[in-house]
């Protein structure tokens, strides 16, 4: 018998991530069609993001990159993976091919401060491989590694967040969307 609910939780857990991962997607296109009111909250709970971002990333970064997963906490967000640099950034140096290539655990920490319909992420800290990354060593990275990959990329700098968004919270039970 417990065997038999094993091996059924088994089997029902990719169906729940996708589900997790379709009300995610909903919301977000609730928010971006402004189909929510004046002032309401959109709540998106850390295995909602997690179950959307397994979907999607690999849209955007089809390979280098796998187990990403994030962490809530009051203002502030942890995401790892692990990451094959070398899968993610084409180079045609042969030493610095070597330097990135392999599978290394990254864990990326982030400070969100967001009112007025403007938000700015703060990059605080970076663990490559058990190295921290932190300064200007990651001033350099982002703007050297990051910011060729996503140029249009706002890091340390306000942005306006659109879709009609007051504010962005994060708190260890989720990120909380609140409309103007």
């Amino acid at each position: 018998m417990l065997l038999r609910a094993v091996v059924l939780l088994a089997a029902l857990t990719p169906l729940a991530a996708q589900d997790l991962a379709s009300r995610g997607q909903t919301k977000l296109d609730k928010l971006g069609d402004g189909e929510y009111k004046a002032h309401e909250v959109v709540e998106f709970p850390p295995e909602e993001i997690n179950a959307w971002a397994a979907r999607k990333v690999p849209e955007v970064v089809p390979e280098g990159l796998r187990n990403g997963r994030v962490e809530l906490g009051n203002g502030t967000v942890i995401a790892s993976a692990l990451v094959d640099f070398a899968k993610i950034r084409r180079t045609t140096n042969p030493l610095v091919a070597r330097l990135i290539e392999g599978e290394h655990p990254l864990k990326v920490f982030m400070r969100l401060q967001s009112s007025g319909g403007r938000c700015t992420v703060y990059l605080t800290r970076v663990e490559l491989a058990g190295i921290v990354l932190e300064g200007t060593v990651l001033d350099f990275l982002i703007q050297n590694f990051f910011k060729t990959l996503f140029p249009d990329s706002k890091i340390n700098q306000p942005f306006e967040i659109g879709f009609d968004i007051d504010r962005i919270e994060v708190t260890p039970q989720a990120v909380r969307v609140t409309l103007r």
